[in-house]
């Protein structure tokens, strides 16, 4: 594979315009398909085939509902006063009569008809229906003009309020703050290789990868079910892997043209050698994201391979896109102190001591005296042990707290509290009771309309028996008697673990009836849909993360021939997520620092934060212990000398690593700021995730077990070895093409050999 990529990047290299062009028109053709054909992003939290989503779509059939939009009026009178008084009365008929005049809306239900009036009379719920379908947005003209419409109810003094889907406060993928973590990873880049050219290079190839990876899942989208987190999450990962990748390749080359080699030749080896180790590290995210489909999932599918989506395209474009634009900036991404060295040594003999002084300091970011890494890394050396147990206690005291977690879908209980579709589900929590924000639905269904009916009855008197519920609605008959449903208000709120646990033991309770009458008994709804969803992927976690482990201990003892170096590896990112759970929990259920992160509400967090964070976090994991291990293990190939080959290899990568991980963490933290309750929690578990693994897993620990197991860290049974296949990650053994015939011009040297 090296000596394919070696030729890709000497082809960018040799043809750098060519490839440019290739690349600005395919990715204008991208971007033109996906705008032309863009599709609309899917609100989708369902599993097909599970039991309430089952039973709600035979629910669906016997009571069809209209395929438009609703959304939900609430009006809350002062103080001491009720809805039911006439002023108040007569104004809210007034707005409701207002609302149904406004163009787009089909329908508005009466409170006082419907019976969704609260028992203190002080809070009274109207539905709006719009005549916009399901899967379309409703037009924010017509949103306005009914806000507006409830002017006649403000002014006689009751506070109205807008909720439902409609009115849900809607988060652009990209905004304000993601744009200000891409400065602050700007400024790391620039501080990283002390050129504003070298550092924009990853920036612009990241940028110009996400815009074809969005315009492609915005065509892709009119044929698939994509996730309307989808978008937000491929951004975040290519974002901060594409900036990533591109900064290895880059330091390479940079490193390379220091040593004096030819800019051609120099961003073929990079291409190579990093190149190698990218595609290995990107291999390595794309299969822990893509096997985020075993979940059965739809949503979790979408959002899976969407970011497995924009992970390829980032790797794509370093190895294709980057070597051309390197060629393009020829000479002048030689590191600056190193642009003339002949000139550097006449000049020496003249400077004064301050600028010998400079001189060194400039010696040091090649790497020829003691960075700030090495003095890391030889502080760790000095006392490993005492260094492996501090390390190790501080990451399980950080997990702890991660035994306490707890999921559930989000809804409009976790949007922002300034959001009026946020403020609507709590003002009708506290009027009707927790339960009314999620509410539940029996179904029944005979064939026999007369059994259906008594079945129906029967499942009334039980439900009344059953603890947990607060209210049971009669029974409602299909036109043709076949089915009925009963709504059942739980006590607790829908994302509560009561609620699940009602569900479940509805479940139980109803299936005696069931098979006694030989009926079709189920508990549905949304809220039902959601907690199969959310058990779901809790199911799924476990078998997730044995094949997670599974896969990092094969990948890493293939990669590096050793026992001790894929067991410890995998140990330590088993810590760094169980740190990244542990600091989550203490934010978004316990509420620490939540004021100050922004964050809109604490609870429980959603059910596929903690897979994702895992397939995530694995990739990253592996990406750090690549470039940080293989720069060891190559020392320690050529000298045979373990400790200094951990020094060495801290010289060679801990700067690199270290960019690495703090332009990751920039780049997530930059989407707190989008107050996403599905997006937040991810976001911050990966940053805090990857801060934990690079500086205390990979830095710290990483170094103090490599000294402890000296040379036995490289040690692998001889039929394992000649079992395993051979894996160049650094791309160390390619052999460069010789050049076509022996009449030719001279080429760049060569060397067979990194």
């Amino acid at each position: 594979m090296a000596t394919l990529l070696y030729r890709l990047g000497a082809f960018g290299a040799r043809r750098w315009r060519t490839m440019l062009t290739g690349w600005l028109l395919g990715l204008l053709a991208v971007v033109g398909l996906g705008v032309s054909f863009a599709g609309s992003f899917a609100d989708s939290s369902s599993i097909p085939g599970s039991p309430a989503q089952t039973a709600l779509t035979k629910m669906e059939r016997h009571f069809p509902e209209p395929d438009a939009q609703s959304a939900r009026i609430v009006f809350q009178a002062p103080a001491g006063h009720k809805v039911t008084e006439p002023d108040l009365r007569d104004s809210l008929k007034a707005t409701l009569d207002a609302t149904g005049r406004v163009p787009g809306v089909s329908e508005v239900s009466d409170p006082a008809r419907d019976d969704t009036v609260s028992g203190d009379g002080r809070t009274a719920v109207a539905e709006v229906t719009f005549t916009t379908k399901e899967a379309d947005d409703v037009p924010e003209g017509t949103l306005d003009a009914v806000r507006a419409a409830g002017a006649s109810a403000e002014r006689a003094g009751l506070r109205t309020i807008y909720g439902g889907e409609p009115y849900e406060t809607s988060h652009p993928p990209v905004g304000p703050g993601e744009l200000l973590g891409l400065g602050v990873a700007l400024i790391i880049l620039v501080i990283t290789f002390g050129s504003l050219l070298a550092a924009g290079l990853p920036l612009l190839t990241a940028i110009l990868g996400i815009v074809g990876t969005v315009a492609a899942m915005m065509g892709l989208a009119t044929v698939f079910d994509v996730s309307d987190n989808a978008p937000t999450l491929a951004i975040m990962l290519g974002l901060a892997v594409g900036i990533d990748y591109a900064l290895f390749i880059v330091s390479r080359h940079r490193a390379q043209l220091g040593a004096g080699m030819p800019v051609k030749e120099s961003i073929a080896r990079a291409t190579a050698t990093a190149g190698s180790a990218v595609v290995f590290a990107g291999a390595t995210v794309l299969i822990a994201l893509a096997g985020l489909s075993v979940a059965g999932v739809p949503m979790l599918t979408s959002m899976g391979l969407a970011s497995a989506g924009a992970v390829a395209v980032a790797v794509i474009t370093a190895l294709t896109l980057l070597p051309a634009l390197m060629a393009m900036a020829g000479h002048r991404l030689t590191p600056r102190a190193l642009r003339a060295p002949r000139a550097a040594v006449r000049r020496r003999r003249f400077l004064p001591l301050i600028g010998r002084r400079r001189a060194m300091r400039s010696a040091a970011h090649d790497g020829r005296t003691a960075t700030m890494g090495v003095r890391w890394t030889e502080g760790v050396l000095r006392h490993p042990v005492r260094n492996l147990i501090l390390g190790t206690a501080v990451l399980i005291a950080l997990a702890v707290p991660g035994m306490e977690l707890k999921l559930a879908l989000t809804d409009e209980g976790s949007s922002d509290t300034s959001s009026s579709s946020r403020q609507a589900y709590d003002v009708i929590g506290d009027a009707f009771g927790p339960g009314a924000n999620g509410p539940l639905v029996v179904l029944v269904e005979n064939d026999d309309p007369a059994t259906a009916n008594s079945t129906a009855a029967a499942v009334e008197d039980e439900l009344g028996k059953v603890d947990g519920i607060a209210d049971v609605s009669g029974v409602d008959l299909a036109e043709d008697a076949t089915a009925a449903r009963i709504q059942v208000i739980p006590e607790s709120g829908p994302r509560s673990e009561e609620t699940s646990g009602l569900v479940a033991r509805l479940r139980t309770q109803m299936q005696p009836l069931a098979q006694s009458s030989g009926s079709y008994v189920a508990v549905t709804g949304m809220t039902a849909v959601s907690i199969d969803v959310s058990d779901k992927l809790s199911g799924a976690l476990v078998p997730f993360v044995i094949v997670v482990v599974g896969l990092s201990l094969l990948l890493l003892m293939i990669a590096f021939r050793s026992i001790a170096i894929p067991v410890k590896a995998t140990l330590g990112f088993l810590l760094s997520v169980g740190a990244a759970f542990g600091a989550t929990v203490a934010v978004f259920q316990w509420g620490w620092l939540a004021g100050v992160l922004g964050v809109p509400s604490e609870g429980p967090v959603a059910s596929f934060v903690p897979i994702i964070v895992m397939s995530v976090l694995f990739g990253l994991a592996m990406d750090y212990e690549v470039f940080l291990v293989s720069a060891v293990r190559e020392d320690y190939n050529r000298h045979r000398d373990a400790r200094a080959a951990i020094l060495n290899g801290a010289r060679n990568s801990a700067r690199v690593v270290a960019s690495a991980a703090l332009i990751m963490i920039s780049v997530f933290v930059s989407f707190l700021f989008s107050h996403d309750a599905d997006i937040m929690p991810i976001a911050f578990a990966l940053a805090f995730g990857v801060m934990v693994d690079a500086f205390l897993v990979r830095m710290t620990l990483v170094p103090a077990v490599l000294a402890l197991l000296g040379d036995r860290a490289w040690w692998l049974p001889r039929r394992l070895d000649r079992v395993l296949p051979r894996l160049d990650v650094e791309g160390e053994n390619f052999h460069a093409p010789r050049p076509a015939a022996p009449h030719a011009p001279a080429k760049e040297s060569t060397p067979a050999h990194l």
